[in-house]
């Protein structure tokens, strides 16, 4: 028998890049830990390391903004996912816009939705994020989402 390190090891999940604000300050970074939690009303769960910029961030913030990735978005999630907040303005090399409550939205993501903060939990090395989605759009159809085995040569900005 092995352990449950061995099953993640065949998983392979969709990534995303969740953005936010609080109090004037802007972050984001690339996620694996996300699932739809609910149809009616639409939730979506986002889990966010607590050892990153984007988490302290999130900590007080209203809103995220969770962009859907495909294999056109590869720059987007080594930009996000390769760079930490701590270390310099991610927004300045990326073309965003400010969507609700001034979070940014990526303009290069295939798709976006963006929901109030309902709930935090604590889930070990990471915190749930619950989020009531309000807000989205789809700009065009992916044919492949941006996968956990597309990313995996990433450098992270900070250890998961």
């Amino acid at each position: 028998m092995g352990d449950y390190s061995d099953v993640t090891e065949v998983l392979d999940y969709p990534m995303f890049v969740v953005t936010t604000a609080y109090d004037g300050h802007a972050a984001g970074c690339l996620v694996g830990f996300a699932t739809q939690a609910s149809i009616d009303p639409p939730r979506f769960l986002v889990g966010l390391s607590n050892k990153n910029h984007t988490h302290r961030v999130a900590l007080d913030a209203a809103r995220l903004v969770v962009h859907v990735l495909d294999a056109e978005s590869k720059e987007l999630a080594r930009l996000f996912g390769e760079t930490t907040g701590d270390d310099i303005d991610k927004f300045t090399q990326c073309s965003w816009h400010p969507g609700a409550d001034g979070i940014p939205v990526l303009d290069e993501a295939p798709a976006w939705f963006s929901g109030t903060v309902g709930d935090r939990m604590s889930a070990g090395d990471h915190t749930a994020f619950l989020i009531d989605i309000d807000l989205a759009e789809v700009r065009r159809q992916p044919s492949r989402l941006l996968r956990l085995s597309d990313v995996a040569d990433l450098d992270p900005g900070h250890e998961a």
